[in-house]
C-alpha cells in the first residue's frame, strides 16, 4: 500500500511539473479519445443517413423529394439537441430529367444499345428523337481544330479519360469536368446537334454519371442537347469509330427545366455560452441528383454535420461559441444555397469563426485542408498529435468546399474534410451513389474528426 501511494505521488507531482503544453496535449487527447467513444458507440449518423437516402432518395433541387429533406432535417436537427432550427430561403431551378433516356448506335449495320443520362440543365432532343453521325475528339483543341465543315450536323463525343497518373481522384475529375460542362456550348458553335462526354470516373462499369451542364451563349446562342455515357458505353462506342467512321447515334431525352422554385438551407445551432456571437459552423449539402441517393454525394456530410450538435448535447458540453449545423440546399446545380447564405451572413454581419464542409464522401478519414486565414492552418496543424491516432495522415494548407466558398470573402478561414476518395468517383452523381455504399464505421470516423476539430477549435479559439 505504501509502495502503491508513493507511486501515485511521484505520478502527481511528475503531472505538476509537466510542460504546460505536454499537459494540454493530454487533456486534449482524453477528451478527444471521449468524443470518438460517443461516435462509435452512440452516434446515429448512420441510421439518419439510411432513413434520408432509402426513404426520400434523390434530392434534386426543386423537386418533391427535396422538399421532404427540407423537412426531415429540420426535424433531425431537432432531435440531436440544436437549440434553435430555422429555414433559410432560397431559390433554386428546377430541371426534370423526365422518363425517356433512350441510346442506340449503328455500326456496320448492328444496332446496339447505350446507357446513357441526360446532364442536369440540358434542353430535350425532338420528341421523335435524333440521329447522327458521331465524331470524336479528346480535347477543345482538337474540337478547334476541326471546325465546322468537319463538326456540322454531327454529334461531338468528347472521349476524355481521367489522368491515371495523378494520386488525387479529385484532381483528375476537375481537369476533366469542363468537358461536361462547357462542352456543349463549344460544340454548337460549330454546328454539332448534340453532345455525349464519357462519364467522369475511372470504373469501367454501364452507370454513367450526371452532372451539371451550362450554356454558354456568348460562345453560341444555340441550344444543343448533352448527355453522358457510361464508361462501358463509351468505350463500345469508341471502339465502334475505329472500325467504322460512318458510326451513327440515335438519342432520345425528354428532359426540360421548369421556373424556379423556392426552397430552404435549413440551419440548426447551440447557442454558446460565452461568445454567443461567434459561430463555428459545419455543414453539407442536402440536395442530389435524382438518379441515385445521394449517400455520398452528400448525405453523408449533412449527417456528419447534425452529429456534431448530437454530440454536443449527449456528452454535456456547452460550447463557448455558437455551433451551427447546416444543411445547404442547391449545390449541385445552380449553388443557391450557399449564396443565400453568403448575404444572410454578409447583411447580419454574424461572425464566423471557422466553416467546414464535408462533400467528399463517407470514406475513412484521411486529411484536411485548412485555410491560412487568421492562423486557423497553424493553429489546426498543433493539432495533428492529437488526432493522429486517428487516422488523420495529413493537414495541408488551403481548403473549403462550394456552400462555404464565399465565406472566405468575409475573413472566414475555411476547412474541407478529405476522407479516402479513390472511390468516390466510382459512386458520384449515379444511380449506384446508394445507402448500401457507405461504410458505417468510416462515415462515425470522419464524423468523429469533424466532431473533435469543432470542439478543439471551441476550446482555443482560431
Amino acid at each position: 500500500m505504501k509502495q502503491f501511494t508513493r507511486s501515485i505521488t511521484l505520478f502527481c507531482l511528475l503531472g505538476i511539473m509537466l510542460p504546460a503544453g505536454l499537459k494540454a496535449q493530454k487533456s486534449d487527447s482524453l477528451m478527444v479519445r471521449r468524443i470518438f467513444d460517443y461516435y462509435l458507440l452512440k452516434a446515429k449518423s448512420y441510421d439518419n443517413l439510411r432513413y434520408l437516402t432509402t426513404r426520400i432518395g434523390g434530392r434534386l433541387s426543386g423537386s418533391p423529394q427535396a422538399a421532404k429533406a427540407v423537412d426531415w432535417a429540420k426535424k433531425a436537427m431537432y432531435d440531436a439537441g440544436a437549440d434553435t432550427v430555422y429555414l433559410q430561403p432560397c431559390k433554386v431551378p428546377h430541371w426534370v430529367r423526365g422518363a425517356a433516356e433512350q441510346c442506340q448506335m449503328f455500326s456496320k449495320g448492328i444496332k446496339t444499345p447505350l446507357n446513357i443520362c441526360a446532364l442536369g440543365g440540358s434542353v430535350a432532343t425532338p420528341k421523335t428523337g435524333l440521329t447522327a453521325e458521331v465524331i470524336e475528339v479528346k480535347s477543345f483543341e482538337e474540337l478547334d481544330s476541326l471546325g465546322e465543315k468537319n463538326i456540322k450536323g454531327r454529334i461531338v463525343f468528347y472521349n476524355v479519360f481521367f489522368d491515371q497518373a495523378k494520386l488525387s481522384t479529385g484532381a483528375m475529375y476537375g481537369e476533366s469536368v469542363k468537358y461536361r460542362w462547357a462542352g456543349a456550348s463549344r460544340a454548337a458553335k460549330y454546328g454539332a446537334v448534340a453532345t455525349m462526354v464519357r462519364s467522369m470516373s475511372s470504373v469501367d462499369n454501364d452507370f454513367p454519371h450526371t452532372g451539371a451542364m451550362g450554356y454558354d451563349t456568348t460562345v453560341s446562342k444555340r441550344k444543343i442537347p448533352s448527355c453522358a455515357l457510361s464508361y462501358a458505353a463509351a468505350s463500345k462506342l469508341a471502339a465502334a469509330l475505329v472500325k467504322d467512321q460512318h458510326t451513327q447515334v440515335s438519342l432520345k431525352m425528354s428532359c426540360t427545366m421548369l421556373p424556379d422554385e423556392l426552397s430552404y438551407n435549413v440551419v440548426g445551432e447551440i447557442e454558446g455560452s460565452e461568445n454567443a456571437d461567434e459561430i463555428i459552423l459545419a455543414g453539407g449539402h442536402l440536395d442530389s441528383w435524382d438518379n441515385g441517393q445521394g449517400a455520398h454525394d452528400d448525405g453523408s456530410g449533412v449527417v456528419q454535420a447534425i452529429e456534431v450538435l448530437a454530440m454536443f448535447k449527449q456528452l454535456g458540453i456547452k460550447p463557448k461559441h455558437t455551433i451551427r449545423a447546416v444543411a445547404f440546399m442547391n449545390e449541385e446545380n445552380g449553388g443557391a444555397g450557399g449564396k443565400a447564405y453568403f448575404e444572410d451572413t454578409k447583411e447580419k454581419g454574424l461572425k464566423h469563426i471557422l466553416a467546414i464542409e464535408s462533400d467528399a464522401g463517407g470514406f475513412c478519414p484521411r486529411g484536411i485542408g485548412v485555410d491560412t486565414l487568421h492562423g486557423a492552418y497553424k493553429r489546426l496543424l498543433s493539432w495533428k498529435p492529437v488526432l493522429n491516432e486517428y487516422y488523420l495522415q495529413y493537414i495541408d494548407a488551403g481548403g473549403g468546399g462550394a456552400d462555404i466558398s464565399r465565406l472566405r470573402d468575409l475573413g472566414v478561414p475555411l476547412l474541407g474534410i478529405e476522407p479516402d476518395g479513390q472511390k468516390y468517383f466510382d459512386y458520384h452523381h449515379t444511380a449506384d451513389d446508394t445507402f448500401d455504399k457507405v461504410n458505417k464505421r468510416e462515415l462515425h470516423l470522419s464524423a468523429g474528426i469533424i466532431g473533435s476539430i469543432v470542439y478543439l477549435v471551441d476550446f482555443y479559439g482560431i
